[in-house]
């Protein structure tokens, strides 16, 4: 696949997932999904096996761990494009992880119970993108926090 169908098939997956119920460390859509499970999918659905991270609290985590964990990943970009993993702090010590689409985003909603889009600019601080390159095998093991 090319890079743009790659982008095109994370953000169709992140947006066909939309409506399924929220569940903490929920990895299929039909039982519920929470914001790394829905990356999960839609990473998948580009071509990226990456392992789905385990033993991750809802509150805390360093920041930057993560983020150096997805450098192994993915490809860490300045500008979100639509398909593009988006790593976000929504509250004090809180991270969060969508999918940027054309419109919007994509993310897991805890306050909603479900996996939404939200139209418009990302609201909370953003504080890395990230997408699938070349080369990305989903190799690495998941993250520890």
């Amino acid at each position: 696949m090319s890079g743009v169908e790659v982008a095109g098939a994370v953000e169709a997956a992140a947006l066909a997932a939309v409506g399924s119920r929220f569940r903490v460390n929920g990895r299929v859509a039909a039982t519920g999904l929470d914001c790394v499970g829905l990356v999960a999918l839609a990473l998948r659905a580009g071509g990226c096996g990456v392992a789905v991270p385990t033993g991750y609290a809802l509150r805390g985590g360093d920041p930057v761990r993560v983020a150096a964990w997805l450098d192994r990943v993915l490809v860490r970009v300045d500008a979100a494009s639509p398909g593009d993993v988006l790593m976000l702090r929504t509250g004090p010590g809180q991270l969060h992880f969508a999918v940027r689409t054309r419109r919007g985003l994509v993310h897991a909603d805890a306050t909603l119970r479900r996996v939404v889009e939200r139209p418009g600019p990302v609201e909370a601080p953003v504080l890395g993108c990230w997408r699938i390159g070349e080369g990305n095998s989903g190799e690495v093991g998941p993250w520890r926090h």
